[in-house]
């Protein structure tokens, strides 16, 4: 899709979860263009079945924490030496309005974004005097496959999904897309560890 779009992409299948394979991903960007400027750690997953606390499955938690909480954890423990060696850049990791909030069912979900959270502020601030900036991005309900599989015949979960956003919809991953762009730029320079929502409202 990039290239269809006249820029230039490369991909590299990586499990987050994995160390030697998030090494193996930035060690992928640096050779093919040199450098490392800016990061946007993304992978995330929602982990089912989303029941109480008391009947989530220990293996479900595990791969819930491993890759939403684990997986940028390890992006950043390999992307920030690249960044510091050309004199900093800017991080974005996806958190969720789920990481500033409590909620129903899903306790590895809710954990992992309040932990992306707290690892973004630890690290700004470890990383504040060197041009490195580490911020986070907390999207309500966006339409993604995500939020498609929770809602599949199930048209009273998305009304309450697009009632809970006082802008009357849900969102679009363009205006998350355009949050995380703005992190990124010169115009956020003085924005560092930061949870910025993009809810609609959501939490006001």
């Amino acid at each position: 899709m990039i290239e269809g779009l006249g820029g230039q992409g490369h991909f590299v299948q990586t499990d987050v979860s994995k160390a030697a394979e998030v090494q193996a991903m930035v060690a992928a960007c640096i050779s093919v263009y040199g450098g490392l400027d800016y990061a946007v750690n993304n992978a995330g997953v929602e982990g089912t079945p989303m029941v109480s606390t008391a009947d989530y499955e220990e293996d479900v938690w595990d791969q819930v924490i491993d890759i939403n909480l684990k997986g940028v954890w390890l992006c950043m423990k390999y992307e920030i030496p690249e960044m510091l060696k050309r004199g900093g850049g800017a991080i974005v990791n996806m958190s969720s309005v789920a990481g500033l909030i409590g909620g129903r069912i899903g306790v590895a979900y809710y954990a992992s974004k309040h932990g992306v959270i707290g690892a973004t502020k630890a690290a700004a601030l470890e990383y504040a005097t060197t041009g490195l900036r580490i911020n986070a991005v907390c999207p309500a309900v966006i339409e993604t496959p995500m939020i498609a599989r929770a809602t599949a015949d199930n048209e009273e979960l998305a009304e309450m999904f697009r009632t809970a956003h006082p802008v009357g919809r849900i969102g679009q991953p363009e205006e998350v897309a355009s949050a995380t762009l703005w992190l990124c730029s010169e115009g956020a320079s003085f924005v560092t560890g930061h949870a910025l929502p993009v809810d609609g409202g959501r939490l006001i």
